[in-house]
């Protein structure tokens, strides 16, 4: 997925290192609405692009919901188990951190997208890189 200018900037208004933290325990973060419950995935699927491979995750309509909210941390841990508990072969370095980006600004920049697509191949790379890169670093988004 590639991210325009404008919705990146946007979706860049809060600061990244507060997009990944957890609140502390009692402390309710009066701008966050609350996640809706789980499900969050409805299902994944793994793909191919020539040699390489894709696992496209389909988030349900409450995964689209809570990703991209403030304060949704534990929502987030949710969906990344459900997507480790139909594909186990995902829990290898840098997929986490790809399905982080989705969460966080797929449904800001570009919502609606039918699958956030997750590649092992890619590089592990900061959260800075990650979302210049439209949450796909070391290549384009492949066309499928």
């Amino acid at each position: 997925m590639r991210f325009s200018l404008a919705a990146l900037t946007a979706a860049l208004v809060l600061p990244l290192s507060a997009a990944f933290v957890v609140p502390m325990a009692g402390a309710p973060d009066a701008s966050a609405q609350p996640a809706p419950p789980p499900p969050y995935i409805d299902h994944v699927t793994w793909a191919k692009w020539g040699d390489l491979s894709s696992l496209r995750v389909y988030p349900t309509p409450a995964g689209r919901q809570a990703a991209g909210q403030v304060g949704t941390a534990a929502a987030a841990e949710q969906a990344w188990a459900e997507v480790l508990a139909a594909a186990p072969e995902a829990a290898i370095p840098g997929m986490r951190e790809q399905f982080d980006c989705h969460w966080q600004f797929a449904e800001l920049a570009a919502p609606g997208k039918t699958s956030w697509n997750l590649e092992p191949w890619r590089p592990e790379v900061d959260v800075t890189q990650m979302v210049a890169t439209g949450c796909n670093p070391g290549g384009t988004e492949e066309p499928f």
